[in-house]
């Protein structure tokens, strides 16, 4: 039992789930599972207990039941307690000083990464404000390879997404190719189909693989299709390099997803064996967003950002390449509005960078939350600040296939020049070497290089 006293009203919270639930800064989809504070001072209230828990209770008091759930079981069992004996004597406050203290370096919070578990690191982000959010998560590194180096202290890379409402290859490829001229695709070049159809997904697969092999570019590709249908195409022999998998907090929710661990290990091992990887094999990609749990009323009473952190400590054991959270794609019933947005969002990088994940986000709202393109430049700067791994490049942040607004090419080349970040260095020298870059280090395509030319000219792709 947990408690504390403002204003005069003494409250009560009988365990951690629900401390950590009235904790949480207000957001729609608490509200909607009615876990959330019920005003402003219980969740002052709440925030004070917090910061007196020790961390340790995190390890003796579990928010969903070991018993029931792989995913506590996962935390559980991998956590590293020689890693966490850095901070075991700390309280959540004291951890949030101590993170934000000039001793604390990179390589500590490196080291400690194994230390921690998912719900303390949501309970960290519960009391801090967004400047914190911020100068925490910009000490953090972490860095992956697959054909390229991502998450370099001054980089900032991009998803190249050129999804299209009919799968159409030459309307895929135009987008690829305009993403490519303006800066966009070493994080990954992934596709969202249409359908789920394996020889569709074979299909795009291949087109993007030989486009890559025809220009030489040092970056990787995906189909953002089932892991199941991921297995298939690698024992079809489909050129796949990454396997991605929407994943959440608890296993009821993965169940929804069609998943297990035991499935996702089976795909990691298969992608590995084709050792496709150039400069490492960091072969999994991770999405995950903040409201996935609720949806599939699979939530065991927790708030959503605590189990958002959850589903960090499941991409954690996989080792991904790319962790992606697309924090405004579940809709205003999760995050209203622009506000809800911009905090849930710094909340996920935080966190996962904090338990040492490739943390990326898809900036992102659908059409009918509280939200516009301001807000999404406002978590963008805020986030390229923190030192997030990789955003969204999206033709004109529209996309025309999931009907929703992201960043766009030209986004992303506004903050890397604002803020002085610089693509993957394998990518980056590519685009020297096709002309796109000046010595300036800044993408300005005033030609198209000679090596497209035969693609803008072949009547299909």
């Amino acid at each position: 039992m947990y408690a504390a006293t403002v204003a005069g009203t003494h409250y009560v919270f009988p365990d951690l789930r629900d401390l950590l639930a009235k904790a949480s800064p207000l957001r729609s989809g608490d509200a909607l599972a009615g876990i959330a504070a019920h005003d402003a001072t219980e969740r002052v209230a709440a925030q004070i207990a917090l910061a007196d828990v020790p961390l340790s209770a995190f390890l003796a008091e579990a928010v969903v039941p070991y018993e029931s759930d792989e995913v506590t079981r996962l935390i559980l069992d991998t956590h590293d307690p020689a890693a966490f004996a850095l901070v075991a004597h700390l309280t959540v406050g004291g951890f949030r000083d101590w993170l934000l203290s000039d001793t604390t370096t990179a390589g500590t919070l490196a080291r400690l990464a194994p230390g921690l578990t998912p719900e303390m690191a949501a309970a960290i982000a519960k009391i801090c404000r967004i400047q914190d959010l911020v100068a925490i998560a910009a000490k953090c590194r972490v860095t992956t390879r697959f054909r390229n180096t991502l998450g370099l202290s001054g980089r900032l890379s991009a998803r190249l997404q050129p999804n299209h409402p009919t799968d159409d290859p030459k309307g895929i490829l135009a987008a690829i190719i305009d993403g490519l001229l303006l800066g966009a695709g070493d994080a990954v070049i992934g596709i969202n189909p249409a359908t789920d159809s394996p020889d569709r997904c074979a299909m795009l697969l291949r087109l993007i693989d030989d486009l890559r092999l025809r220009l030489d570019i040092p970056t990787q590709s995906c189909v953002l299709t089932h892991v199941t249908t991921t297995l298939g195409l690698i024992e079809s022999g489909a050129p796949v390099d990454l396997v991605f998998q929407s994943i959440a907090g608890t296993e009821d929710a993965n169940r929804h997803f069609g998943i297990n661990l035991a499935m996702l290990r089976e795909a990691r091992t298969a992608a590995l064996a084709l050792k496709r990887g150039t400069v490492g094999d960091n072969v999994m990609y991770f999405e995950t967003g903040q409201g996935s749990a609720l949806s599939a009323n699979a939530h065991h009473g927790c708030d959503q950002q605590t189990l958002e952190a959850r589903a960090y400590g499941v991409a954690r054991a996989f080792a991904p390449l790319l962790v992606n959270s697309v924090v405004g794609f579940i809709g205003p019933e999760y995050l209203f509005d622009g506000k809800q947005i911009i905090r849930a969002g710094l909340e996920d990088h935080f966190c996962g960078k904090l338990l040492g994940l490739p943390m990326g986000c898809d900036i992102c709202y659908t059409n009918h939350a509280e939200a516009d393109q301001d807000d999404m430049d406002v978590l963008l700067t805020l986030l390229t600040t923190a030192g997030v791994t990789f955003v969204m490049g999206v033709p004109g942040a529209d996309d025309i296939m999931l009907n929703y607004q992201s960043t766009s090419f030209h986004d992303v080349l506004a903050v890397r020049e604002l803020l002085g970040r610089r693509p993957a260095p394998e990518f980056e020298a590519w685009l020297r070497t096709m002309g796109l870059m000046t010595d300036r280090g800044l993408v300005r395509p005033d030609r198209i290089p000679d090596h497209f030319k035969p693609l803008l000219a072949a009547p299909d792709p």
